[in-house]
Parts: structure tokens; sequence; C-alpha cells
């Protein structure tokens, strides 16, 4: 980019961090380091210090429970940048003020401080020279998710917003947004995920999430393993991080799904006891333990927040992809789930909504454990077609159709369609209206969302 290009919006910037390396373009482990990402926040006068934080970590849930943080303290009147990941429909779901995207003037001018900063990065490399750690074999260059994270940061403070909702893009230790000082941190439901960065253990992938924990302040835990549960319990003495346990902290109670959401009662055991009757918009039981985890928060960094400002951040907030019913006649659920608890979770919610028989589309990306989310969802379906989680990451179609041939009921139909696009046409080409669902990857979740929105206005146009 050149000294006197600027950016007019949101899309340019987003192109421009785009072309730097990541997960999808052979970034590797080697390459996640805070040094590098310390460094570009003194470039930039540290925004990350803008405004208070509350940062969440987690295997799965996570996105929701960032969400609906940043919904309570929005409807407390408070000003909340939310940061997540990955994005669905457009990037700029990642950097936003709770629901509603930040206008695009403060896109622009914390896009175009972004890439001053990179080119200072780079002046103070010099075109031969190493900034940082000559010992290390990799790890030079910055990468797309600390720009992004950086960009986030910029956005908030050109915003003047009151307080950051960030969610870590993957594990907690090495990453980027791992600079913050929190007023408090979250850690979600604690899985076997991305272990080939993260360790092959829960214990393992534990206390590479544990590393978000920080000294003097108070860490809000879902409920764990005992493997896990023991990492943080340690981690919390260690720090003297004071340690709300959810299930010795609150309790949901009176759970009732349906398909318009969730609703339940919350009990916070160590205030005055009150139940709060609350409701999300989106259908699970595992949603009502999220709004937990989210009003702990909220409540640990902000006291006085109110029981109706708590209801009336829940109610209002909703998120693409989290069992979203994005079509009717036939009824279609896309999820994206993409571990072996949230695919379980996933399916059971289905189930008790639109019972068996129903037509799964799947795929997930290398490296999952397909063979337990195979075995979780074959012996359900009438109809499941294996397909592509689009194009980002590396997966293999072929490999998931053996594994599910394994599975899979001899009344099951099981077909092979690896175009996404292709797949959806298929489920929906049906002559009876059964209810479809589509999981195992978020890269899926949003190409079945895409599909059907352009379906929709090819037909209303």
């Amino acid at each position: 980019m050149s000294k006197i290009e600027k950016f007019s919006g949101s899309s340019g910037v987003f192109a421009w961090i785009d072309r730097f390396i990541n997960m999808g373009r052979g970034q590797s482990y080697k390459s996640f380091r805070l040094d590098r990402m310390r460094v570009l926040c003194d470039l930039a006068c540290n925004p990350e210090r803008a405004a208070p934080v509350i940062h969440v970590a987690g295997s799965k849930g996570k996105g929701s429970v960032t969400g609906m943080t940043a919904a309570i303290l929005n409807a407390a009147g408070l000003k909340t940048a939310r940061y997540a990941s990955p994005d669905v429909m457009e990037k700029r779901e990642r950097i936003s003020q709770g629901n509603l995207f930040f206008d695009e003037s403060i896109y622009a001018e914390a896009g175009n401080e972004l890439a001053a900063v990179v080119e200072k990065l780079h002046g103070l490399r010099g075109p031969e020279g190493r900034l940082f750690d000559p010992s290390r074999e990799e790890g030079e260059d910055v990468t797309f998710f600390e720009l992004m994270t950086l960009y986030f940061f910029l956005c908030a403070r050109y915003a003047g917003c009151d307080v950051m909702a960030v969610e870590t893009g993957m594990g907690g230790r090495l990453d980027a947004t791992n600079i913050v000082s929190p007023l408090v941190t979250v850690i979600t439901l604690i899985e076997l995920e991305h272990t080939e960065y993260l360790g092959n253990t829960l214990g393992a992938i534990a206390a590479e999430k544990a590393g978000i924990v920080k000294a003097h302040t108070p860490l809000v835990l879902a409920a764990q393993e005992e493997e896990v549960l023991a990492v943080f319990r340690r981690e919390s003495l260690v720090k003297d991080a004071p340690l709300l346990y959810f299930p010795e902290a609150a309790e949901t109670r009176n759970v009732q799904i349906s398909r318009e959401g969730t609703r339940f009662s919350l009990r916070l055991l160590r205030e005055e006891p009150e139940d709060l009757q609350l409701s999300v918009r989106i259908p699970g039981a595992v949603q009502a333990h999220n709004a937990g985890l989210a009003v702990l928060a909220a409540r640990q960094a902000y006291p006085r927040i109110g029981g109706e400002d708590i209801r009336k951040g829940l109610e209002d907030f909703s998120l693409p992809a989290r069992f979203e019913q994005i079509m009717q006649g036939p009824e279609l659920v896309i999820d994206g789930a993409h571990t072996s608890k949230s695919v379980e979770q996933c399916r059971d919610t289905f189930l008790s909504l639109y019972g068996e028989g129903g037509i799964l589309i799947f795929s997930c990306t290398a490296g999952k454990n397909a063979e337990a989310m195979a075995e979780i969802l074959a012996p359900y379906f009438s109809r499941i077609i294996i397909t592509t989680p689009g194009t980002f990451k590396k997966s293999s179609p072929t490999e998931l159709y053996r594994i599910f041939g394994k599975m899979t009921r001899k009344n099951t139909e099981l077909l092979l369609i690896p175009d996404s696009a292709e797949a959806v046409k298929r489920a929906l080409d049906q002559n009876r209206n059964v209810p479809i669902l589509g999981t195992g990857s978020f890269y899926l979740a949003a190409e079945i969302r895409k599909y059907i929105l352009n379906r929709l206005r090819t037909i209303n146009p």
C-alpha cells in the first residue's frame, strides 16, 4: 500500500488485511507469538487500553458468550465494542458494536491508521534487519489475525467505546488478543480441538486457554471435566484470581426450548438469591448456560447492571449460524458446531424440535474428530449428504463419506456431493417437507446461508 492511498470504507481494509498470512494459507504454530503484537500496539499508541475489556476464551460457546455479554452491556447504556470470529457472511461481523456495525467512517479512519502502523513497522525493521527474536525460525511477518485484532482495537478507540468484549481466536496464551488487562476473564467449555496447535489432551488445551487468566482478575469458568477444572483451580490460586465456577456460582432452571428460542430462570447463588426470568432467541439448553456465563461476567465487571438490562440485552441478541433457522417449507437449520460435544448438543436440540428422519448436510475441516461426529449424527437421519465446507481450509469429503458409510444405517441414503451449493440444492429438491440440518463447520454454515439468501433473492427480487 502506498503512503498516499487511503481507505474509504471497511471493504478495502478487510481486502488488504486478507492478503496477510493466516491459518488457511500456511501459517504455522511457530509464528504465534506476542512480541510482534506488542510492537504493533505500541506503534498505534496502545489502543487495547482505550477501554476496559472482558476477555473470553474456550473451545465452544465463546462467540455466544462474547456476544451476549456485549448485548447486556449495551442494554445497560455502555457503548460496547465486540470482537468475534469467525465471520459467517462478512468481515464486519468480527468488529462491531454489539449487533450493529460501526459507521463506515470509523472503519475507514481506523484502517488508515492500521496501514500507517504497518508501514512504521517495516521502517523499523528495514529491508534486511530483524525486529524480533532472531533465534525464532518463523514469525517475523505480521499475520492476518494480528492485524484484525489491532484493527478492532483501533475501531473501538475511534468510536469512543466504553468497554470491549473480546473473544480469542484460538488458544489463549499466545493469542493476539492476550495483550489486554481485562476487568474479568471468561472460559467456556474446553474440548479437544486444534490439537496440532494446542496439545493432545484436555489438560494441555486447558493450560493454553488458561494463559489469558490475569493476576487478581476474576475468572468466570463454565462447567468442565475434572481434568480441566483442576487446571483452572490451580491457575486461579497461583494468580490469586477469584474463581467463579458456574456450578458453584449460578444455576439455570426450568429450561424450555422452542423453535423461537430458549426460556429459563437464572439464579445467582453468590448474591442475594434472585431468579431472573430470561430468554434468548437461539434454541438449545447450552444457550442458557452461555447466557449465565455472560450475566456473571457482566455483573463482575459492572455490579450495578440490573435485571431489566440483562433481560433486554439477551432478548435482543442474535448471532448467525448458531442453530439458526434460515428457511421454512422445508425448515432448514444451520449450526457451526464442529466439536463432538457441540455436535451432540446441536443434534439433541434438532431432534427435540424436529424429530428423527430429517436430512443432514455435513462437512468438517481436516483435523476434526470426524469419527466421533459421525457416530453422534449418523443414526438419526434418513438422508445424509457429505460435502465440502468451502475452500478456506483443507477438507476431505471422500474420507468423510467413507467414515459416515461405516456409521450409517442400511435404510439411510448416503450421498457424496462435493460442491456445497449442489448439496443444498439436492437437499431442497425433495418431494416431502422434511427438516434439514447443516452442521460440522462454520464454513459450511456460511456456504449454506449464502446459497439460501441468493435463492430467496432470485425468488423475491
